[in-house]
């Protein structure tokens, strides 16, 4: 088995390099891997799966052949695209993970998560992440129209945008203890995550923990073959 895995792309419609990028990428590196795994944010906003813009759906068609050249595709909620439905997974021939998901290769489990959950001194933004989990929040959210959804979004994200700024940068990294006690819940020894944007191959505490990049300058993405995690750049 063998798979490739990225992560924090935050596609959006005003950036036109980031989306040959990754178009480019698409086109020359998943070709002969059986899975191709999207940890979360693959797109900067998503407001839900109603949403047709011409951008939107020039990124399903791109993922949607992937699928057909027999390639699985499987993505999990990011902090930006936690809207992403069952209908979008089904234009794409996709799977929807749960934020939490145990790869395994023969003997190999490998975790794989988005990454925010590990953020716990951020405790602002764990705050704001059960607000907008909530079942409640998201069906008020989507019965709205969607411009009224694209002006919340924008409000939110300059928020966001506002408040990270003003974050000391550890806060921002992942809580060693929630690390290892995440590892001993789903008795694992190696994991896989983004949204850091702190690209790196740590062996700590027993544990293999590989951080994949965001997209706006070098991107690196992550390679499991046979059970073996390489993290590579594109």
């Amino acid at each position: 088995m063998s798979a490739v895995l990225i992560s924090d792309l935050h596609l959006n419609e005003s950036d036109t390099n980031l989306f040959n990028k990754f178009e480019t990428f698409i086109a020359s590196k998943v070709d002969g891997f059986d899975d191709l795994f999207i940890l979360g944010d693959l797109f900067e906003t998503w407001i839900g799966d109603d949403d047709k813009s011409k951008f939107n759906l020039e990124v399903i068609e791109i993922l949607k052949k992937v699928s057909e050249r027999g390639i699985k595709i499987s993505l999990m909620h990011g902090n930006r695209d936690f809207l992403i439905g069952k209908d979008f997974c089904s234009y794409i021939n996709g799977i929807l993970l749960s934020d939490h998901h145990i790869y395994q290769d023969g003997d190999s489990k490998i975790l794989l998560l988005h990454g925010d959950t590990l953020c716990t001194d951020d405790v602002k933004y764990q705050e704001f992440r059960r607000l907008v989990r909530n079942e409640n929040w998201t069906r008020d959210f989507l019965s709205k129209s969607l411009q009224e959804r694209i002006n919340i979004a924008s409000g939110l994200r300059d928020m966001s945008n506002d408040e990270t700024g003003n974050k000391v940068s550890e806060i921002m990294d992942v809580n060693q203890e929630a690390v290892i006690e995440v590892s001993k819940k789903f008795k694992i020894k190696k994991m896989i995550h983004g949204h850091t944007h702190r690209p790196f191959f740590h062996n700590e505490n027993n544990l293999q923990r590989v951080v994949l990049s965001d997209w706006e300058n070098e991107v690196s993405f992550a390679t499991v073959v046979n059970g073996e995690i390489s993290l590579k750049t594109f």
